[in-house]
């Protein structure tokens, strides 16, 4: 496989950046992880900062957040110093630790303080039901959520069960 077109590759990089930002992931965050998905070899840190015209520093912090979610890792290339930096190379793979983090991050805290809220006197009436409504809602969703990151390889079947598209659990070379 070859790495695309640079105009094809800049389109998928300010797509991939726009969708990041409406999801509530930094910009630029989605935009180097898009650049190392839609590149072959391994990108150093001044080359992820010259393609995009950001910052080293913002490639950085970029890269570093995209190393915490398990989507991106350092590699070394023989005969240069630098450090470089490629994709996780299954995208369901990516998913699944993407959706795991974000879990963590910003799931977790929401439903703690809502049982944490519930527990503190006060609510009465339609606002004690609504909360209970809540708790109910974001308890199920979490049992739901961690049974489909329990098994990564039965959610993806069930995915293309749900989506009404053929399962292949390997996916074709190219």
């Amino acid at each position: 496989m070859t790495t695309p077109t640079t105009d094809t590759a800049q389109q998928f990089v300010e797509a991939w950046g726009a969708m990041g930002a409406l999801w509530g992931i930094n910009r630029s965050v989605a935009r180097v992880h898009a650049l190392l998905m839609a590149t072959e070899a391994p990108l150093s840190l001044d080359g992820i900062a010259e393609k995009l015209q950001i910052s080293k520093g913002n490639a950085s912090m970029s890269l570093r957040e995209l190393r915490t979610f398990g989507v991106v890792r350092q590699v070394e290339v023989p005969g240069d110093r630098r450090d470089f930096y490629v994709t996780e190379p299954d995208v369901w793979t990516m998913f699944f630790r993407i959706l795991r983090e974000r879990k963590r991050r910003e799931f977790d805290p929401a439903l703690d303080a809502i049982h944490q809220l519930l527990e503190q006197p006060g609510a009465k009436g339609e606002i004690l039901g609504r909360l209970k409504q809540m708790s109910e809602l974001l308890t199920t969703v979490e049992g739901v959520v961690n049974r489909f990151l329990k098994d990564p390889a039965s959610s993806k079947a069930a995915l293309a069960f749900v989506a009404g598209l053929p399962f292949n659990p390997k996916p074709k070379k190219r």
